[in-house]
């Protein structure tokens, strides 16, 4: 299966993006735009598991089973390393208890005794219990006929969302599951059909789309209005719609820095925290300002997720990938 270039350089895009965001948080400037990564990764999401599984049929148990391996590892380390850093009183501000830290590593959705909001133990890891729920999904519907496999989920993801609207509570896992955002994987398996039909437009469809979406994006930020994944939603389905029709017009070819980064986007995104703590206490010590304290721990964010990727994530996958070919096409996490 051939990689798909463009959404290899985009799920780059949207890793920068999100480290962006929690660097700027962390240095008293605001880049919460940056947070519209997720929104992106998760749209991309749901068209690799749907090209995926048209282009090589697999099991469902099978499926799973290759989604923990790639998955699982990596986020129970950074997991267990933020725990050990609570321990050591690195994060003086993390409550940890034996129930919050079994839910996060299981990828159960629980509010955190340190916040009171639906986070696990690694903040970031809250895009994970959305991922591990689509898969499980989508899992079980691999065990329908091709044809009625979208719409199954569509009706489902849509019946979940129109239930949490309709129904006013605290619960965690209801409030999780129910959320408008898992509509964007759906999207992305709607946009992974037409790609596979041949039915996305030519390049200067794609360019008039990619100039909406960053037009979409650059004003919600410069204008600092209210968005949610009702509006970044469908900015994100634009975005990755226009990627392709670029693609499919010929204008992405295997770059050596942008593949890197989006193969390392998932690290990036999982490890970027740690090196941007580092970089704000160290910059508080030596009184770096707050402009030369962002861009150092923009740096430090991806430079540390990217040697997390060749150090740690690259080995790992090597050493427990299935015999299925699922990594031949590039995951999005």
């Amino acid at each position: 299966m051939k990689t798909i270039h463009g959404i290899q350089y985009l799920r780059a895009l949207a890793a920068l993006g999100v480290v962006l965001f929690h660097a700027a948080e962390r240095t008293g400037h605001n880049f919460a735009i940056g947070a519209a990564g997720v929104d992106v990764f998760f749209v991309i999401s749901g068209f690799i598991m749907w090209v995926i599984s048209d282009r090589r049929p697999v099991a469902p148990l099978a499926f799973l089973k290759e989604r923990l391996r790639r998955i699982a590892p990596i986020y129970w380390l950074a997991t267990l390393v933020m725990i050990g850093g609570g321990v050591a009183g690195l994060f003086p501000n993390l409550v940890l208890t034996v129930e919050h830290v079994v839910a996060s590593l299981m990828f159960i959705p629980a509010r955190s005794p340190s916040s009171g909001a639906i986070w696990p133990v690694l903040v970031q890891g809250w895009t994970l219990n959305f991922e591990m729920f689509f898969y499980v999904v989508f899992a079980a519907s691999l065990m329908l006929p091709r044809h009625r496999r979208l719409p199954v989920m569509a009706a489902l993801f849509v019946s979940l969302v129109l239930t949490g609207l309709a129904i006013d509570t605290e619960n965690a896992l209801f409030l999780t599951y129910t959320r408008p955002v898992i509509l964007e994987f759906v999207a992305g398996m709607i946009v992974a059909e037409f790609w596979l039909r041949g039915k996305i437009a030519g390049p200067g469809f794609g360019i008039v789309l990619a100039l909406g979406a960053f037009t979409g994006f650059a004003t919600l930020a410069l204008l600092r209005l209210p968005f949610d994944e009702r509006v970044l939603g469908p900015l994100a389905v634009m975005l990755v719609v226009a990627t392709l029709a670029l693609e499919a017009g010929g204008w992405f070819q295997k770059w050596t820095l942008p593949t890197l980064l989006g193969d390392a986007s998932y690290s990036i995104y999982l490890w970027h925290t740690f090196a941007i703590s580092v970089v704000v206490k160290a910059a508080a010590i030596v009184g770096l300002n707050s402009v030369l304290t962002l861009l150092c721990a923009v740096a430090a964010g991806t430079l540390g997720g990217t040697a997390a990727y060749l150090l740690i994530e690259r080995p790992l996958i090597r050493r427990t990938r299935s015999r299925l070919p699922l990594n031949r096409v590039r995951e999005a996490s």
